[in-house]
């Protein structure tokens, strides 16, 4: 397999539009990186760069060490996995899988093994006789992927490639390429909007806005680190709460005033927010760190009132609201809530994060450091 590496890389269109702006992505050899960020971010532009299949306006791209900018995709030993699986509708499974090998004059003997070993790999053996149209979304999904195996490419990159499956097929389809990174030992790199899916799938997460690198690491270090604004609401499903509060000091101490409570905030948080004393901030916290307090609250109450119930099984989500503020809490099923209530909720605080008003990054940005070094990511 192959190391990847984007050098300042940046796709500008006609009229100057920056697509990729500066991309620096070190993707290691056999690493699981996915590309993760809303629609218009860049991210499958930055894939199709790697692919050969748009031109890089600026910077490097080296695969295994060599550049590979003026390389035809062809000769760039990477296969791809497209959204729409690209299958040949005339073609039965068997065929679409051998097509790529039979281009390049592959002998027959070593086509069938190939073709064979990838189907046992993805469990589509008996469909190796079958054309596309009678194969499940999921189905079809897994023959694109025995495509890309076959070639033995020293990159794999998907684009998008459950993102016309079900919700159930999806989580399956997750769990079915993580073991395939496993089992290939393979350098794979994957696009997707949806953050759950980078977060199961991932060794590596890049996180991408408005054609721009925001941050890069992994999952749990995201998670728990965000860079800034954008990164913390993004990672995490339900997303973080941010609720704005005034920075003041009250007895020697930092205070978070909400207007309709008061937060005090983590020992180790409090220093950094000296600094802020009489401005606005942005005060996150994550729907999971939110402890509902049956017995009315104490030190940290917020005072909320319930909007919206649902319940999911193990946990129930509660849409909330202060007297200014929206807010969602995830919460064991045993509780019984109704829209109407007015509860208590007790922020973990230590698990609070802070952000500028004006920049939206991270006022923590010294604690993320310090755990960096300690992750290496």
């Amino acid at each position: 397999m192959a190391k990847v590496e984007l050098k300042g890389i940046s796709k500008v269109y006609e009229g100057n539009v920056r697509a990729v702006d500066n991309a620096n992505i070190v993707v290691e050899d056999k690493e699981f990186v996915v590309f993760v960020g809303p629609s218009g971010c860049g991210k499958s532009t930055t894939l199709r760069m790697v692919a050969g299949l748009e031109d890089i306006t600026e910077g490097e791209l080296y695969i295994d060490g060599e550049l590979m900018n003026d390389v035809p995709p062809k000769d760039r030993n990477i296969a791809m996995v497209f959204q729409n699986y690209a299958l040949y509708p005339h073609m039965t499974v068997y065929d679409n899988m051998a097509f790529g090998l039979r281009i390049k004059k592959v002998e027959k003997s070593e086509i069938d093994r190939r073709v064979h070993e990838a189907a046992r790999i993805l469990d589509i053996e008996k469909f190796l006789d079958r054309k596309p149209k009678a194969l499940s979304g999921g189905q079809r999904q897994r023959v694109a992927v025995g495509r890309a195996i076959v070639r033995n490419p020293k990159v794999f990159l998907f684009d998008e490639p459950l993102s016309n499956l079900d919700a159930k097929l999806r989580v399956s389809m997750r769990a079915e390429l993580s073991k395939l990174h496993l089992d290939l030992n393979a350098t794979m790199i994957y696009v997707t909007h949806d953050q759950v899916e980078a977060m199961t799938m991932a060794n590596k997460i890049v996180v991408m806005k408005d054609g721009k690198i925001q941050q890069i690491g992994s999952p749990l270090f995201l998670y728990n680190h965000p860079v800034n604004k954008f990164v913390a609401g993004f990672i995490g499903s339900p997303p973080m709460n941010f609720l704005t509060v005034k920075v003041s000091e009250e007895g020697g101490s930092v205070v978070l005033d909400e207007g309709s409570f008061k937060l005090k905030p983590a020992a180790a948080h409090a220093e950094y927010l000296k600094k802020y004393v009489g401005k606005e901030v942005f005060f996150g916290i994550r729907p999971e760190d939110l402890a509902y307090s049956e017995k009315g609250g104490g030190e940290n109450a917020m005072p909320v009132k319930v909007t919206v119930v649902e319940p999911l099984g193990a946990d129930i989500h509660l849409w909330l609201s202060t007297a200014t503020q929206p807010l969602v809490a995830r919460t064991e099923s045993h509780h019984v809530f109704k829209v109407g209530d007015t509860i208590n909720f007790n922020p973990k605080m230590e698990k609070a994060r802070y952000f500028d008003k004006e920049t939206e990054l991270s006022i923590l940005a010294e604690i993320d450091a310090a755990a960096d070094k300690i992750t290496g990511l």
